[in-house]
């Protein structure tokens, strides 16, 4: 009966994971078919985008899973299940997650240094004259090199520099060596792994930092700001028209008797035609915003975009106070920065992590709600890449717009996606430390006196508590989040001050959120640098 058991909730395990992945796929298209151009599109590159961004979604729903398996195996009296009372079992569990994570943190690593920047440098290289794709393909590979050099540089210095240091230390070079090769073989590699997704994190963090914090703050504040109404707008914007032709006609009036325009006129007039035509086209995008059904059917949602703004930014508040009080915990009682601020257990009281040991006793609320926050880093990431844009230091490189975003500006968006959701599971353990590191799990409490039902004749003695650092070894069973992020101590010195550039950052964009206007009802359609060809052909969609 036990077996039927089991089997039958594999078979249901995995049902829901096929389910799961069914409707993150189809999101994934969804969402890149909608802001990728009409005007230029490449399969190669609609396919990549599409994978890439459904591997950042998986990896993101791994953390729940992990912190479900090491609470299944236990009943909430702090015993453990029969099934998963002998050790091997349990280890098997840990193994198979632990291997779960190195299988999707490998396929990153491909993603991000070889089949991205590969399909990136080979639309770069497409040209309307060349239709040799041999040549295409043979640059893209060229210039992909370096990408996996890189790689391969991080690889070498994770497997060479083993966590332990030989016992004897006045051993030769050659033995040194040897240690070396011996510590790699014991790691079976997965060392060199551990140190290049660090390395990657990194590099998610500061996307975090840059895309995260201020997503966190500009989405539930444009909810509630909303946008300006769409009448009043194109009167504006026919006022802007009116004067723009005010001021053509009266530059051309000075020449009214034969005489040439000056270089200052003419550059002056050609920047006052362009700005013509684009007021043009936005009298036209406006005119079909202010017919479309769904603009008065956003408006009639009015009231609903408040409440989710208000609900949001309450939500994005109560992250930022954990992620503090946390942070605030490690620089008080952590053994400082050479230990990468690590400790064991919460000392000040966590206002996110109680919330979750709460919620613990109601299955599966813990779980949903873990699984909401993870996807709430992830949403509020993709809203400030799409608000902000995509820029390296101060150069803005390209543009997220529904229908109008590049082939370029899409892989852009779903590798730096790949990056943050390296750095989430951080983030998530500095928001609820204990219960990331330990789920739902509970362990039986020796009592000194003896109680009733010892005197009854039952085995089972003591008092159930939740999993801490003073749990003993062989009750609590630690997840592989916990145990990766900690792998190496140098890095989570640096996620630690990253929190505290996070926390600024934030405040930043809540401020200059603040300060800004209502968007246009027509944002991101209308731009300068548009053809007037994609302009008609983005209207006839």
């Amino acid at each position: 009966m036990a077996a039927v058991a089991l089997l039958s909730e594999s078979v249901l395990g995995w049902s829901i994971f096929a389910l799961v992945l069914l409707v993150i796929l189809a999101f994934c298209w969804v969402y890149i078919r909608k802001y990728q151009s009409r005007q230029d599109s490449e399969v190669i590159s609609t396919i990549t985008a599409i994978c890439s961004l459904a591997i950042a979604l998986i990896t993101s729903a791994l953390l729940p899973v992990d912190i479900f398996l090491v609470s299944y195996t236990k009943y909430q009296n702090g015993t453990y299940k029969e099934w998963a009372s002998n050790n091997i079992t349990r280890q098997q569990i840990e193994d198979t997650v632990l291997y779960g994570y190195y299988t999707l943190y490998s396929i990153i690593l491909f993603c991000v240094f070889l089949w991205i920047p590969f399909v990136y440098f080979y639309y770069e290289e497409k040209d309307d004259d060349n239709i040799n794709k041999c040549l295409q393909v043979k640059n893209a590979l060229k210039y992909t090199v370096g990408f996996v050099i890189v790689c391969s540089a991080l690889l070498l210095i994770g497997a060479f520099v083993p966590l332990n240091v030989p016992a004897n230390q006045n051993s030769t070079q050659w033995e040194k060596v040897t240690y070396l090769f011996e510590e790699l073989g014991s790691s079976h590699g997965l060392a060199a792994l551990s140190f290049s997704i660090s390395s990657l994190t990194l590099i998610g963090m500061l996307a975090v930092i840059t895309y995260t914090a201020y997503g966190m703050s500009v989405l539930p504040l444009n909810l509630i700001k909303g946008t300006r109404n769409v009448a009043y707008e194109r009167l504006e914007n026919v006022e802007d028209i009116e004067e723009v032709e005010h001021q053509i006609e009266k530059i051309k009036a000075t020449c009214t008797d034969g005489r040439p325009l000056s270089s200052r006129d003419r550059c002056a007039l050609h920047q006052l035609e362009s700005k013509l035509q684009v007021l043009h086209r936005r009298e036209r995008h406006l005119e079909i915003a202010e017919k479309n059904c769904c603009t008065m059917f956003c408006r009639a949602l009015r009231p609903f975009k408040i409440v989710c703004g208000v609900f949001f930014i309450l939500v994005a508040l109560l992250f930022t106070i954990a992620l503090f009080i946390s942070n605030l915990d490690k620089a008080l009682h952590s053994a400082g920065i050479n230990s990468g601020f690590i400790i064991f257990g919460t000392n000040l009281t966590n206002p996110l992590n109680e919330l979750l040991l709460a919620l613990q006793p109601v299955f599966p609320l813990d779980y949903v709600l873990i699984t909401v926050i993870t996807m709430y880093f992830v949403f509020t990431s993709m809203a400030g890449i799409r608000n902000m844009g995509i820029w390296f230091f101060w150069i803005r490189l390209y543009k997220i717009r529904p229908g109008r975003t590049q082939p370029q500006a899409l892989l852009f968006l779903c590798m730096i996606l790949l990056l943050i959701v390296l750095h989430t599971s951080y983030m998530i353990y500095s928001l609820a430390p204990q219960y990331v590191m330990y789920g739902s799990q509970k362990y039986l409490l020796q009592s000194k006196l003896p109680s009733v039902d010892a005197l009854m004749g039952n085995s089972t003695t003591g008092m159930s508590k939740i999993c801490d650092a003073d749990a003993p070894e062989d009750q609590c069973t630690v997840t592989r989040t916990y145990l990766f992020l900690h792998k190496f101590w140098f890095f989570s010195t640096i996620y630690y001050f990253g929190n505290w550039a996070f926390i600024a950052v934030f405040f930043v964009g809540l401020l200059v959120s603040c300060c800004r206007g209502k968007k246009s009802v027509i944002e991101g359609e209308v731009e300068e640098d548009d053809s007037d060809f994609s302009d008609d052909e983005f209207m006839h969609v």
